[in-house]
């Protein structure tokens, strides 16, 4: 008498799910003050690139080093810009994303300084230029971007400058040299900068 072999009951393996990619969660500001001027670079320097109003939502991109200033993206709008964390109210910690090295626009309507000269008086640094032509309705003067040493460090600023000729407290102690570079400026934009043979 033949004894029947067991039939194996096959058994199911589980397909493995899927583990979800984290994504990461930008801050989000909201501005606080009635108006406030978004603008093209960290600074009041900078020309203003467009007005935002009370309660307009951003995302943040990025930030300078000190978090005073942050790239956003408003909602609705085609382009960054930079916005002072002063007027808004910030959601999230804007540390977490990365100091931002942005471009400003470029215009091609007139020339950079000329004749761009720099003299040392102790602590004191004048720059000097001749000035460029431009329309009334085009002229917004000119910005020089600098990293000055002040009291042992070495610090970044930009300065819109109405004139032909700036001054800056660059002092010794720092293990960077100084440097700046000097830019016109028109209502479109900014020229390639000039860099500036800091003494």
């Amino acid at each position: 008498t033949l004894t029947p072999t067991a039939t194996l009951t096959p058994t199911i393996t589980p397909t493995p799910s899927l583990t979800p990619t984290p994504t990461f969660d930008f801050p989000d500001i909201t501005v606080s003050v009635e108006q406030a001027h978004c603008r093209f670079g960290p600074g009041t320097a900078y020309l203003h690139a467009f007005t935002v109003y009370l309660g307009q939502h951003a995302e943040v991109h990025g930030r300078n080093d000190w978090g005073t200033w942050l790239w956003v993206l408003f909602d609705g709008e085609p382009r960054h810009c930079w916005i002072a964390t002063s007027v808004t109210q910030v959601d999230g910690d804007v540390r977490t994303v990365a100091v931002a090295q942005t471009r400003l626009p470029q215009s091609t309507l007139y020339g950079p300084p000329s004749s761009v000269r720099a003299a040392r008086q102790g602590d004191q640094v004048i720059v000097t230029w001749e000035p460029v032509w431009m329309t009334e309705d085009d002229y917004r003067g000119y910005m020089i971007e600098a990293y000055v040493c002040q009291n042992g460090a070495y610090l970044w600023t930009a300065v819109a400058i109405d004139g032909t000729s700036a001054t800056f407290t660059d002092q010794a102690g720092c293990s960077l040299p100084s440097s700046g570079r000097l830019y016109t400026v028109e209502k479109h934009g900014y020229t390639a900068p000039v860099p500036i043979p800091w003494p």
